[in-house]
This record gives C-alpha cells, sequence and structure tokens, in this order.
C-alpha cells in the first residue's frame, strides 16, 4: 500500500474517517424516516379519532327499560312518551335540541299528544345518529309529537326532534 493511499484513509491519529460521515447520514436518514412513520401513524390513527371525538363529544345516549324510568332520568325526554313504552332507547346532543327517541309501545297507536304530520315539505334529517335509528326516517314521517317529527313501524315508535325547532321553541 502507499503512502498516499494512507493518508487519504486514515486520520493523523490513525482513526479511518470515512465511518464517520457514513454513520452520520445512516442515524439522520433513520430519524427522518422514523418521524415520517410517526407522522403517518398520527394522520391515519389519532387525527380521525380526534376528529370523531371532537365531533361527538356533547352526544349522550341511553337505554331505558321503560318510559316511566326514562322520564324520570331525564327531564329531556318528552313528556308525551307513554309511561308504558318499554325499550326505550335514546340519544341527544348536550349542545342544542337534537334529540333521537326509540320506544315499543303497547300498541301500534302513536301518542295521544300526536297530530298528524301536515308539511308540504319532508323534515331534515335527524341531525345526530345512532345506531339504532334507521336511516331516511325523514321519508316515513307521519306524526309531530310536541317539537319531534315522528312514525310508527309495528309497535315501535321512532321520533326526533330538530334543533331548530327546539331553538324556536325556547324563544317564545
Amino acid at each position: 500500500m502507499s503512502a498516499s493511499s494512507d493518508r487519504t484513509s486514515q486520520h493523523p491519529t490513525g482513526t479511518d474517517t470515512g465511518a464517520r460521515p457514513r454513520t452520520r447520514t445512516r442515524n439522520v436518514v433513520i430519524t427522518v424516516v422514523s418521524v415520517a412513520v410517526a407522522l403517518c401513524f398520527a394522520a391515519v390513527v389519532a387525527v380521525p379519532a380526534a376528529k370523531d371525538w371532537f365531533q361527538n363529544r356533547h352526544d349522550q345516549a341511553a337505554s331505558y327499560s321503560s318510559g316511566k324510568e326514562a322520564k324520570a332520568d331525564r327531564a329531556s325526554v318528552p313528556r308525551w312518551l307513554p309511561d308504558g313504552a318499554k325499550r326505550v332507547e335514546y340519544a341527544m346532543k348536550t349542545t342544542g335540541g337534537d334529540r333521537l327517541l326509540k320506544a315499543t309501545l303497547p300498541s301500534s297507536v302513536l301518542p295521544a299528544d300526536c297530530k298528524p304530520h301536515q308539511a308540504a315539505a319532508t323534515p331534515n334529517p335527524p341531525a345526530i345518529k345512532a345506531a339504532w335509528f334507521p336511516r331516511n326516517a325523514e321519508r316515513r314521517t307521519s306524526a309531530r309529537c310536541g317539537l319531534y317529527y315522528a312514525y310508527m313501524e309495528g309497535n315501535t315508535l321512532y321520533a326526533w326532534q330538530a334543533d331548530d325547532d327546539w331553538i324556536a321553541a325556547n324563544r317564545a
């Protein structure tokens, strides 16, 4: 080996200088890739979870064995719901008047406080969602029960209240 090749590959102290830049470069690449993987993980997992939490943080839901129990537990459950209703599902937003209600009634007759729905247009769909509440319920509306739009499917009552109706009623 010539003296000139020794000078280019070794530091005067006898150490190899070529390994250090490669190690630093490798460490930088590993760090950049690790940060990119962490950011991708956050974008795929954490961001949707945070968005879901943010959008649904004001949603509450409860199940009750009877209408009487539901009305005793929550003042926001409509008073027209019969005490004898069974398997009551209730969902609400705490930031307004959006509500969903599902209950099994003793018969296929709407509660006495419900009146036929006379609107010329289909009401807006419920602004809140629940797995137990059917999609496109607004297309089946047959009655107004207080501020709620409602319809019966056999003995099952489906009803929802819109925030706009609730706001208008609370202004009066």
